[in-house]
Order: structure tokens, then C-alpha cells, then sequence
């Protein structure tokens, strides 16, 4: 019966992180592919060492890759949240099909922080000029 299970697991983990291979040769942009790759190797991490577990029947190896697996549970997301933020700062193109830019006007190029919303436009300049921090909204040294 534990054949089974492995053998599902490992079918299971390997379709999963095909899908994510898949994507990244798929996925048009940068960020796309991110989302594609992030999520579906989690998982796919996750199955393979599920059957690992399964295949050594030791509480050592159970414990290791528990551990494992909350690692990268915890360090993926941020990790691929890290390199969209850099790859956004850089001026990495969003695909020309992509709606909506969120992040539009809400990161400050200078300090690389993010506002929760976009900044109201400053009289006598455009809503792009008024995001970008500006010499005479810098209060001057003293």
C-alpha cells in the first residue's frame, strides 16, 4: 500500500514541477514566470520529499524533511518576491498584454519605498511626475 502512495506522491510531485518547467518556457514576462515556477516547485518539493519520508520510514529522515519543506514554504515566496521587487526597480518590461500595474506610481525610485496608495498629483505637474520624488519636495539640509 505505501508503494501506492509513493509512487502517487512521486507522480504527483514530478507532474507538478513539469507544469512549472512548462511555464517558464510559456510564460510571457519575467513575472509571469515567476508565479508559474515559485508556486508549482513548492509544491512539487514538497510531494518528492513526502514520498522520501515514505520510501526511508525513519523518524530522522521524517523530521529532516519536514524541516525541508517548511524552509521552503517559508523562503520561496520571499525570495521570488525579492527578485520581482528588484527585477521591478530595474525597469524590467511587464508584457505588453498586461491590464493593470499596480505598482504604478506607489514605489519611490530614490528611497524604494512602497505607499499603499498612489500619490495625489502635485498642482502644475502630471500624476507620473508627481510619483517620482521631486528636488523641491526634498526639505533642504540645515
Amino acid at each position: 500500500m505505501s508503494e501506492y502512495i509513493m509512487a502517487g506522491l512521486l507522480l504527483a510531485g514530478s507532474a507538478v514541477m513539469l507544469i512549472g518547467g512548462v511555464g517558464i518556457l510559456r510564460m510571457p514576462d519575467l513575472f509571469s514566470r515567476m508565479q508559474a515556477t515559485t508556486k508549482s516547485m513548492t509544491l512539487g518539493v514538497a510531494f518528492l520529499l513526502l514520498a522520501a519520508v515514505i520510501h526511508f520510514n525513519e523518524v530522522g529522515v521524517g523530521i529532516r524533511a519536514v524541516l525541508v519543506i517548511f524552509f521552503y514554504f517559508l523562503t520561496s515566496p520571499v525570495a521570488a518576491h525579492m527578485i520581482g521587487r528588484a527585477a521591478y526597480f530595474i525597469g524590467v518590461p511587464l508584457w505588453k498584454g498586461t491590464e493593470i500595474d499596480e505598482l504604478k506610481g506607489r514605489y519611490d525610485r530614490e528611497s524604494h519605498e512602497l505607499a499603499s496608495s498612489p500619490r495625489e498629483p502635485v498642482s502644475g505637474r502630471s500624476s507620473l511626475e508627481s510619483t517620482l520624488r521631486h528636488p523641491e519636495d526634498t526639505p533642504a539640509p540645515q
